[in-house]
């Protein structure tokens, strides 16, 4: 057997197969069963198939995350994150414009989801990950040259999206004559922001030593310029094994965000019955749809890779909204649709609460488990207001 074989083999095993029939095949059996399942439901029948629906998605959860840290360990940060990143990132904003192009009105349908998501990430997941890694680990030294890269980013993404909208656009939209540059601005920040990430600040999303942190910034040690130089010898020596599991990581994640996007439906009909708000809809969709990125979120925090942590969660937000808001302006000024994406004030402060609080969190020598404390507070707040 050859050496190429045995890799092929290794890369493609027995458990990645088993996912992709469960998964693909349970898509089908909904799509199958879909003028049943659009029916009212007896409640137990309702439960079930939610159940086995969330089931299958936890199983492919783990298959994507298997895929992802091998790349992660083959290719090295920021670029083994950046794919697991970009793979859930795009299928998340292909099902919002899927969702903004079906029938009804979905003019709020990118404010919550990228309010959920901002929400989600940035206190729920990293509040975990900071517990779980704090209470191993102690204080962990985050890169705080990238971490505030990607803060900046995000505080100038989220306020282009969520607040200037109500402040110089029209009840809560921008104009036609305002969506262009806004558009242009966010597509040309967030294409920037990968080429420096991916190039002359590649080392910045790295993670750091206690040696790194005592060094001069302006110091590059040869072995760091070996790591920055090397992506391509690795790529060129390693590319069937790279491509393979690329595609497999997206083959296993494409389920998991279309089972999510039937489950919807089930979910609204399920809260509606037990009287919880609409809103928890969407953030119970959005938490399943990162589950992949939560654990491997959870699991680099449990090893110490607290700058991994941050390349997960902040790179995944600065994706969400870079890649979200010109995606529906543009759908909205092609289908003449309106797109309504100015915050209710309760959402605005916590918003504003959870940038100050990431900014206090990441710029700081060390993060511990009590930063991932006031992280989880913010989150039960949110839900709180869900149901206020």
């Amino acid at each position: 057997m050859t050496s190429a074989s045995v890799r092929i083999r290794d890369t493609f095993s027995p458990a990645d197969t088993g996912r992709l029939v469960l998964g693909w095949g349970t898509f089908l059996a909904t799509v199958v069963a879909g003028p049943w399942l659009e029916g009212p439901l007896p409640t137990p029948v309702l439960t079930g198939v939610l159940v086995v629906i969330v089931a299958v998605i936890v199983v492919c959860a783990f298959g994507v995350v298997a895929q992802a840290e091998h790349l992660a360990h083959r290719l090295g940060d920021p670029y083994g994150t950046l794919i697991l990143t970009l793979s859930i990132v795009v299928i998340e904003v292909i099902l919002i414009s899927a969702v903004m192009l079906g029938p009804g009105d979905h003019t709020t349908i990118a404010r919550d989801s990228v309010m959920a998501v901002s929400m989600i990430i940035l206190n729920l997941v990293i509040g975990v990950a900071l517990i779980v890694g704090g209470l191993r680990h102690g204080g962990m030294l985050p890169n705080r040259t990238g971490t505030s890269a990607y803060l900046a980013v995000l505080v100038v993404l989220t306020t282009m999206a969520l607040v200037m909208p109500g402040l110089i656009g029209t009840d809560g939209t921008y104009t036609t004559a305002q969506e262009i540059p806004v558009i242009v601005f966010t597509v040309v920040l967030y294409i920037f922001f990968l080429y420096r990430q991916t190039g002359a600040q590649r080392d910045d999303f790295r993670e750091v030593t206690p040696h790194d942190a005592a060094r001069p910034a302006a110091d590059d040690s040869p072995a760091d310029s070996a790591d920055a130089t090397d992506i391509r010898a690795v790529i060129a020596g390693h590319r069937r094994e790279i491509l393979g599991r690329s595609g497999i990581l997206l083959l296993t994640v494409l389920p998991i965000v279309l089972l999510s996007h039937d489950m919807a439906a089930l979910l609204d009909d399920g809260l509606a019955r037990a009287g919880a708000p609409v809103a928890l809809s969407g953030v119970l969709i959005a938490m399943v749809v990162f589950l992949p990125e939560t654990l491997t979120t959870v699991r680099a925090a449990h090893q110490g890779e607290i700058q991994r942590v941050s390349n997960l969660c902040h790179g995944a937000l600065v994706s969400t909204v870079g890649l979200t808001i010109p995606a529906v302006l543009t759908i909205g000024m092609v289908t003449g649709q309106r797109v309504e994406l100015f915050e209710s004030p309760t959402n605005l402060v916590l918003l504003a609460v959870t940038l100050l609080l990431s900014v206090a969190t990441f710029t700081g020598r060390r993060v511990t488990a009590l930063h991932g404390a006031a992280h989880l507070m913010v989150f039960l707040v949110f839900g709180l207001s869900i149901f206020a």
